[in-house]
């Protein structure tokens, strides 16, 4: 897949999923993409779930969708503290509007439920926000990977190799 050079976005907040921030974050690195971690702040260290820490490059609000060929956002706890966040909600709304890749996996979907890219797509995401995702207008499907369009989602950690390769494969096809 012809990834060299593709700029990804990673979005990070207190409290993320360890391996679903970072089996992507270096998959992507290895494919020669330019990933950046996006966060409310710049050059903010945020700790995992486990205290992993991951430290931002540029702040949401100093960046827009031309920034990037695809977001990723990863699951744990994060997601919550990330809808709080204006311009991260803003920076999603933007990639959704014009259609670039946009992945979330396990409670990531947290996130999209919080704009209006579920409503009338197929997604998936952890079991416990099934509810919230179909509230969104999303049909919830319970299997490893689910693309709608521009939209990818994961519902595990377990899933990421799958959620992973059909990311980059969006991605690859971009224009």
């Amino acid at each position: 897949m012809p990834l060299s050079g593709k700029r990804i976005g990673i979005l990070v907040e207190k409290q993320y999923e360890d391996l679903e921030l970072w089996y992507p974050y270096y998959r992507l690195c290895e494919a020669g993409c330019v990933v950046s971690l996006v966060g409310p702040e710049d050059h903010h260290t945020y700790p995992s779930k486990h205290g992993y820490p991951a430290k931002s490059e540029v702040a949401a609000k100093d960046v827009r969708s031309d920034d990037f060929d695809g977001i990723i956002i990863p699951g744990g706890f994060c997601p919550d503290y990330i809808r709080r966040s204006e311009a991260m909600l803003r920076l999603v709304r933007d990639m959704h509007n014009v259609e670039k890749p946009l992945a979330a996996i396990c409670h990531g979907p947290w996130v999209l439920c919080s704009t209006k890219a579920l409503k009338g797509r197929q997604a998936t995401g952890f079991f416990a926000i099934k509810d919230d995702m179909v509230n969104a207008g999303a049909e919830w499907v319970d299997a490893e990977v689910v693309v709608d369009g521009h939209i990818i989602t994961s519902r595990k950690p377990a899933d990421l190799p799958a959620f992973v390769v059909a990311f980059m494969k969006a991605v690859a096809e971009q224009s």
